[in-house]
Order: structure tokens, then sequence, then C-alpha cells
């Protein structure tokens, strides 16, 4: 399995990176995202929300779960924190099989009810704003994605 890296120093550059990343999603994409809280997860889906042409503020929907945002492709944000059962059925598939784009912050924590196929990005917080993103790309769709972004 490829995986890809790429150093930010600050976070207008993860959100620049995030935002061309957007400008070649389609319907039906999944991005994981995986790392520790400050490593620049909603900056990310910030730069996602740029780059499909979405207008309203994103944060993060620590306590609701799912925000759903309009753009170019809708966006389905999803914070699964504070899911207290992995086994919980809270319709997740209905998003990863919709006509937008999810975004899953903490995915490992719902791991059995993600597709087989997407994209995984790790940020690490290095010091001060650098940043060190991880891109494991699950699928012939999101490794072809990855080369296409790097």
């Amino acid at each position: 399995m490829n995986q890809y890296e790429l150093k930010t120093t600050d976070p207008s550059e993860t959100y620049q990176f995030a935002a061309r990343l957007a400008e070649r999603l389609m319907p039906g994409d999944i991005i994981a995202l995986e790392g520790d809280l400050g490593a620049g997860k909603t900056t990310f889906t910030k730069g996602l929300a740029k780059g499909l042409e979405i207008r309203k503020t994103v944060n993060s929907p620590t306590f609701t779960i799912i925000k759903e945002y309009k753009g170019r492709l809708p966006l389905y944000h999803m914070d699964v924190y504070r899911v207290a059962d992995s086994l919980e059925d809270l319709g997740f598939d209905e998003y990863f099989e919709g006509d937008g784009v999810t975004v899953v912050e903490w995915a490992h924590l719902i791991e059995d009810q993600l597709p087989a196929e997407l994209l995984t990005i790790y940020l690490y917080h290095l010091g001060n704003e650098e940043r060190k993103m991880v891109l494991v790309p699950k699928g012939n769709r999101y490794e072809q994605l990855c080369k296409e972004i790097f």
C-alpha cells in the first residue's frame, strides 16, 4: 500500500493543500482524518470546504456528530469522537453512499462501519505551526487521486 507525505509550516498551507485536493473530489468520496487534538483536522476540512465552493463557515461537529454543507458538492463533516458505540446505527452508510464528499474525524472509532475504499489522512503536530500529513489511499480511486495531487 502506497502512502504520500507532505509537511506544512503553517495552517494556511494545510488549508491550501486541502482546497486543491477538493477540486478533484467526486460524489461518494470519503476522507478519514486522524490526528491528535490541534493537529489540523478542522483546518484541513475548512480547506476542503473552500475547494468545494462552500461559503458557510465550517467548524467541528463535535457535539452534533454530523454537519452538512452545500457547495459544488455537498460536504458531510462527521466528528465521531463522542460516538459511544461503534456498532450503533447512526446511518453513516447513507452519507458514504450519498451524492457528496464525506469527511470523518476520528474515523478509527467507527472503523467497522467505514467502506473498504477511502482516503485516510493522518495529521501530525511537529511543533509550533509545522504539521506532517500522511495520505494512505485504499482503492484505485484514491490511489489515482493521490498521484494526481502529488
